[in-house]
């Protein structure tokens, strides 16, 4: 009898720890690198999107972050985001009127750019050339502009 009570309360801490571990909720930080900024200067912008999200341009990112963009290279931390996969759309917003501009004959105004680096062709890149995945933890990602 004293040996299973024994094993049973040595066991009993592990117990008590589970349900913290269990309710906490593991989060990511992105930190996102932005190299070939203009020297034009306005913000740049970057959005966090999932693959049922990525097509629709009036979805709501999984989360957004603006800064003063800096040349040469502009960093933006994103926290609290649940870990999973996602693909980042950025883009440096000279005039700050907070949309992608396009000149008359609908060619890029402003740089932008894609995780991976991924390159468009007529339009965004499909999500899998953009995906990447987001640990819990501290993540980073280096993006260049184009």
């Amino acid at each position: 009898m004293k040996r299973r009570f024994g094993a049973a309360l040595g066991a009993l801490p592990l117990l008590f720890l589970a349900p913290a571990y269990a309710q906490e909720p593991a989060t990511a930080t992105l930190t996102v690198k932005v190299e070939d900024v203009s020297p034009k200067g306005g913000d740049m912008r970057v959005a966090l999107y999932t693959e049922a999200t990525w097509d629709d341009d009036k979805s709501t990112p999984v989360i957004d972050g603006v800064v003063p963009a800096v040349t040469p290279e502009t960093t933006i931390v994103l926290r609290n985001i649940a870990p999973g996969t996602y693909g980042l759309k950025a883009f440096q917003d000279y005039n700050r009127n907070g949309e992608f501009d396009f000149t008359a004959l609908h060619l890029p105004e402003e740089k932008y750019g894609f995780s991976n680096d991924a390159r468009p062709f007529f339009s965004d890149p499909g999500f899998d050339r953009a995906k990447f995945t987001l640990h819990a933890g501290e993540n980073t990602i280096t993006i260049h502009m184009q």
